[in-house]
């Protein structure tokens, strides 16, 4: 008879546990936004959408889909793609870091090694060129962008030496480099640490070049010759940028920002009086889903925003004033994702306007990260695909449900050594 107690109590503790998990999962599915969602201003039959997967695991993919939502086509299976460009022939240039190799220069075989590929999506997709270097560690050393200059040209960030070059693919040679080493005080092999993570570069004309320095919290205007000659952000300040990715910019004055960590999309206008870059434009939740983690911003000639809403696995397009135009899934993880035009449609010659409405974004208790349980979901997320709507709260649900079957568990092994005594 002692035995029965605890026989009850622990299968009373292994079930509750089960029920809380049922009962949450099963709320957070049926009460969930859906992610997809197409007005008639996306205009679904003249569009595709690139984007670049980094996926967890070796699921890193470049998949196109339409303006519907339907995968057009995908290709992949590497540790990651990043930043995807559509060139004027129709071909894609992807930047990517796979494993594997057997040319690993410095490095052991097999190594890994990162740069850019040309797909070919016709008639099937295919890699039709790739350069690429090895690298010394295959965590945060990926080239997470490039992109083709006008002269034929590819502008490269490079997060293993922490630099932007432009590359010649004729000649295999660089025709220009900049350090940030010039910049910031380098630790002694930038190869051995996540340093700076510099994971973004544009040319925005007259020899200059806007990058990200992610670690930092800060946008360099880099010119030719010249060196650092702007700084945004300069003290770091994480409620203007932290840790941000793939800055978009809009002309002199302002410019569009994934600040990821804020779980946010933000314009930064240069204050003519004082010179501070300050948020003059904010959204942080669109489709009633808050931004979880965003890592690409571009202002569409359209006059729209087209954000990479990465670990709720969405691309986005909205208004100024923070309406959904177009709402898609996409695979887990993605990185940046590009609008283009095709079929008949002629590509929109409009010039890129700033907003600078002043508008914030109302969050809810629920749309806040809670720093301890996002973090680990976040490195959940990096493991395994998980649906958008799982939060921290499903996190604190299952430790919950853990703590009741570590005990249900003891409490049920009691009571068969007592059965057996």
């Amino acid at each position: 008879m002692s035995a029965r107690h605890p026989l009850r109590r622990g299968l009373f503790l292994v079930v509750a546990g089960a029920l809380l998990v049922a009962v949450a999962f099963g709320a957070g599915w049926a009460l969930a936004p859906d992610t997809d969602r197409v007005t008639e201003e996306a205009d679904p039959d003249n569009t595709t959408y690139l984007v670049g997967v980094q996926g967890p695991g070796p699921n890193g993919n470049v998949t196109a889909i339409d303006g519907h939502g339907d995968v057009r086509w995908s290709i992949g299976d590497i540790i990651s793609y990043q930043n995807v460009q559509r060139l004027d022939d129709g071909r894609v240039l992807a930047t990517f870091a796979a494993g594997g190799y057997e040319a690993c220069g410095p490095y052991d075989p097999p190594c890994k090694r990162t740069g850019y590929r040309i797909i070919d999506s016709e008639p099937e997709p295919t890699v039709e060129d790739e350069w690429s270097y090895p690298v010394k560690t295959r965590k945060d050393s990926e080239v997470h962008d490039a992109e083709m200059l006008d002269n034929g040209d590819v502008l490269v960030a490079d997060m293993e030496w922490e630099s932007i070059f432009t590359y010649d693919p004729e000649s295999g040679e660089r025709n220009w480099t900049w350090n940030a080493s010039d910049h910031y005080e380098a630790p002694e092999d930038p190869r051995s640490e996540d340093w700076l993570h510099l994971n973004d570069v544009d040319y925005i004309g007259d020899d200059r070049y806007l990058v990200s320095i992610r670690n930092e919290n800060q946008l360099l205007i880099v010119e030719r010759g010249e060196g650092v000659v702007e700084v945004i952000n300069e003290d770091g300040d994480e409620d203007v940028l932290n840790q941000q990715h793939n800055p978009h910019w809009l002309g002199d004055g302002a410019v569009v920002v994934a600040d990821s960590e804020n779980h946010r999309v933000v314009e930064l206008h240069r204050n003519e009086s004082s010179g501070e870059w300050e948020v003059a434009w904010q959204v942080a939740k669109v489709g009633g889903i808050a931004f979880d983690w965003p890592r690409d911003a571009d202002r569409l000639p359209n006059g729209n925003t087209l954000v990479t809403d990465s670990r709720n696995n969405r691309v986005v397009e909205v208004t100024e004033n923070g309406s959904v135009v177009a709402s898609y899934e996409v695979p887990s993880l993605p990185y940046e994702a590009d609008k283009v035009p095709h079929g008949e449609q002629p590509a929109d010659t409009e010039g890129l306007e700033p907003y600078g409405t002043d508008r914030e974004t109302d969050l809810g208790l629920f749309d806040r990260k809670i720093p301890v349980l996002w973090l680990l979901l976040a490195g959940a997320r990096d493991v395994i695909a998980l649906p958008y709507w799982v939060s921290e709260v499903h996190v604190f649900v299952v430790l919950v449900a853990g703590v009741l079957w570590l005990r249900g568990g003891y409490l049920l092994a009691r009571a068969g050594l007592r059965g057996k005594g």
